[in-house]
């Protein structure tokens, strides 16, 4: 139990012992007409530069009722939004592959490589046949040798990279860049729900009741910045005394008396709670128990919505 309702619960035991508990004609629980408080809290600790709607305004589902300092937030959108580009652009390269201008590239060095190698062959072949005569020096054969190793490491190298240029992108560089796209993506989906969620919108119908920041104040992450009491018509929250409680349950139509209303107003029973308030049954004699009260609500129809809250009630019980 939250610790307002708490308090209004702790109130008003004290309250119906202090009148005896059963009313005037003993069947009746006494209380007073609420609604569901709705408190929207900060998602950030920023500041409050708008209150577009004035406490006590009954507003539509939706609505903006307040909106945070965004500036700071909107700059880490843009930036997801830029890393989503940069991951799309990517992708999309990889996808394409090489441009025929790269292939060409490459075919050329390739030509130039066999060219090198051809002219390091022939150089080989002319050191090798005058070693052979005794006209030059093995050092000279050895160097040339290396020439034409080296040439033909080349020509393998250049094959090598036009055979990738051609083959295009691996299938897993396809998928690397396809997560990070996804990665990119689902970050920026979270930033752009922490952005809308410092646009405060009413979550239901009903009405502004209490607005406990002033505009210009920079709010603390979790604390309450609209109260709505949400809802059309409110209900009674009454107690209901220990003997009449196995007579009540959810659903049951129950007669609902008001101050200043001449006429009782037929409501129904949607809640009522199954422990007592707020000493154990079983730690009380029989007379003591007979005083224990059960919290219930009692929704009224559509046609009550004008009804203040905290207006005395009276449930007539079974």
């Amino acid at each position: 139990m939250s610790t307002p309702r708490l308090r209004s619960v702790l109130a008003a035991t004290v309250c119906l012992f202090a009148a005896g508990c059963y009313g005037e004609d003993g069947n009746v629980a006494l209380g007073n007409l609420e609604r569901d408080r709705v408190a929207l809290t900060a998602t950030a600790n920023e500041v409050l530069v708008e209150l577009p709607v004035p406490q006590g305004t009954f507003v539509k589902k939706g609505t903006v009722l307040a909106q945070l300092d965004p500036a700071e937030q909107q700059a880490i959108v843009a930036q997801a939004k830029a890393e989503v580009q940069k991951a799309k652009a990517n992708l999309v390269k990889l996808e394409n592959g090489a441009r025929d201008e790269e292939i060409a590239k490459a075919r050329a060095a390739v030509a130039g490589a066999k060219a090198e190698l051809e002219d390091a062959q022939a150089s080989f072949g002319r050191y090798d046949d005058l070693t052979g005569r005794g006209t030059t020096s093995q050092a000279q054969l050895d160097s040339a040798k290396a020439a034409r190793d080296a040439a033909d490491a080349t020509l393998k190298s250049a094959q090598e990279q036009l055979k990738e240029l051609v083959a295009g992108t691996r299938p897993e560089d396809l998928d690397i860049a396809k997560a990070e796209l996804e990665a990119a993506q689902a970050s920026l989906a979270t930033q752009e729900k922490i952005l809308s969620d410092l646009t405060i919108t009413a979550s239901r119908d009903g009405t502004l009741d209490n607005l406990p920041w002033n505009l210009g104040e920079r709010v603390t992450v979790g604390s309450p910045v609209v109260v709505m009491l949400a809802g059309d018509a409110p209900y009674a929250r009454v107690y209901v005394p220990e003997p009449h409680r196995v007579k009540v349950k959810q659903g049951d139509k129950l007669e609902v008396r008001i101050d200043g209303l001449d006429k009782p107003i037929e409501g129904t029973v949607r809640w009522i709670s199954s422990e007592a308030s707020f000493t154990p049954y079983y730690a009380l004699n029989q007379s003591e128990r007979a005083r224990l009260m059960y919290v219930a609500e009692v929704q009224l129809p559509d046609s009550a919505s004008d009804l203040p809250n905290g207006v005395p009630a009276q449930v007539v019980l079974p």
